[in-house]
């Protein structure tokens, strides 16, 4: 697998990650537009509200980036395959994260295989 050097990552995705390793909703959100829409296959979160809640779950599990398998990215389109610690555990991860005026305005994520 190829080694990804973190600081020629898309700015949004370095700023998602941090605010992930931190545990920090505040700085989560900061990275998402008003209207920003999440996908995931346990249902859909639609705006600021939707979102936020969604991730006030999710840090509840202290979401770790472990290792970034494979990354892509073009000016406002990021997709990557990584290896998350959730409550310490590895879970391959998976999503598309589209940016917007520097912000994540659609994002896809999964856990899986």
């Amino acid at each position: 697998m190829p080694k990804y050097e973190i600081e020629k990552l898309h700015p949004v995705f370095r700023r998602q990650m941090d605010a992930l390793a931190a545990l920090d909703i505040d700085a989560v959100m900061a990275n998402y537009t008003d209207d920003a829409v999440l996908l995931r296959f346990e249902g859909v979160s639609t705006g600021a509200k939707a979102v936020r809640e969604t991730f006030t779950g999710y840090l509840t599990l202290k979401p770790t980036l472990v290792e970034l398998q494979e990354y892509i990215e073009t000016d406002d389109t990021i997709f990557y395959r990584a290896i998350m610690n959730l409550n310490g555990e590895p879970e391959h991860a998976f999503g598309t994260l589209v940016v917007r005026d520097g912000r994540i305005w659609r994002q896809t994520a999964g856990f899986g295989s």
